[in-house]
């Protein structure tokens, strides 16, 4: 058995492109299962985040494997198609699963965000009944070479998320926030992350707008903010100096037409908007708007790489770590291999489930 990896990231594909592969974190169950039903395949687990699309599968023929993932993405109108996509066989594979989880080739080297994403999606492959020995052999270790790179390095030394990149964004152009007013369109874990970020920062108040109010109330205690219901949150955009979109929408949640009338009821009093959603959150012509600014999640590139050395330094330690798991775990494999053909003839994936380990 081999694995593969196809997928594009931040490395290989703008925003405009990453967005249209974006996968619903309640689909990645399903389409792992579709994955994992086909005959040239086997195994599956399928990672989508802001910076990522990648698709793990284990098959006994890699040239049949691509061509399976490649049939079964096309014809969910995801053809992987363009120098955007990569490939990679089984050690490279690994090697990249390796570093992905480390923060080694986030948009902000040695964020942790990515490792609790692709322990979900793991976890949404289980409950699809899409893994089996391999590739929770593989993700397990994943998860461990995670903890060790962590423990053992700098390398989250600093700021390591985007949402942290994102308030150092806001710093920039406010100077101190202690004046500033902040909404925030969300509540899962980035919107989180982000309103940690920013009461850090001692920011004077926190607006949550969600969805799901609950969800939004939930949040807003924990912040210390107000909960504002997601259909009213304009009734509180006057006070507002900081727009962070971060939801799970399929479509912009804010668009112009929204923006244009309110804007120019707040006497020139400008409006910071950073988006990390991806797809994006906020149509990207707000910013042809008078006094609104508005950074996607690949503008956040640049703060990142501003604070970078001591984290770069890092770099041969981790690598060496991960190198050191890749060797074992292709030992591994290849002992596997050569026990399941004396075993058996014929590749059969077992019903188990394994569990998750934490990190």
């Amino acid at each position: 058995m081999e694995i593969l990896c196809l997928g594009l990231s931040h490395r290989t594909a703008p925003i405009e492109l990453r967005e249209r592969f974006a996968i619903s974190e309640g689909h990645l169950g399903e389409l792992s299962s579709q994955l994992a039903a086909h005959p040239d395949l086997g195994e599956s687990v399928v990672v989508s985040t802001c910076n990522r699309v990648e698709f793990y599968v284990a098959t006994p023929s890699p040239s049949r494997g691509f061509d399976a993932l490649h049939a079964i993405l096309s014809e969910r109108g995801m053809a992987p198609e363009g120098d955007a996509f990569f490939r990679r066989l089984t050690e490279d594979g690994v090697r990249h699963l390796f570093r992905v989880v480390s923060g080694l080739d986030s948009m902000v080297l040695g964020e942790t965000e990515i490792l609790g994403q692709v322990k979900k999606a793991y976890q949404s492959a289980q409950g699809s009944r899409s893994t089996s020995r391999l590739l929770n052999k593989l993700f397990q270790r994943a998860f461990n070479v995670a903890k060790e790179v962590r423990t053992r390095t700098n390398i989250t030394r600093g700021s390591v998320s985007v949402g942290s990149a994102a308030v150092e964004l806001a710093e920039r152009i406010f100077g101190k926030l202690s004046a500033c007013h902040v909404m925030i369109l969300g509540a899962g874990e980035m919107s989180e992350l982000t309103a940690g970020a920013l009461q850090a920062r001692g920011v004077k108040s926190i607006f949550v707008a969600n969805r799901s109010h609950e969800r939004a109330v939930s949040l807003a205690e924990r912040m210390g903010g107000k909960a504002v219901r997601f259909e009213e949150w304009t009734r509180e955009f006057s006070e507002v100096d900081i727009l962070i979109g971060s939801t799970a929408a399929p479509h912009h949640v804010l668009t112009r037409k929204q923006l244009e009338p309110v804007m120019a009821v707040r006497r020139q009093r400008p409006l910071f908007c950073i988006d990390l959603a991806v797809p994006r959150d906020i149509d990207p012509e707000v910013n042809a708007l008078d006094g609104v600014y508005l950074y996607d999640i690949d503008s956040l590139q640049a703060i990142a790489n501003q604070s970078l050395e001591v984290r770069r330094g890092e770099l041969v330690r981790c690598e060496a770590l991960i190198e050191k798991h890749v060797g074992e775990f292709t030992d591994w494999l290849r002992a596997e291999a050569i026990r399941l053909s004396q075993e058996a003839p014929v590749y059969a994936r077992p019903s188990e489930d394994a569990p998750v380990h934490g990190v």
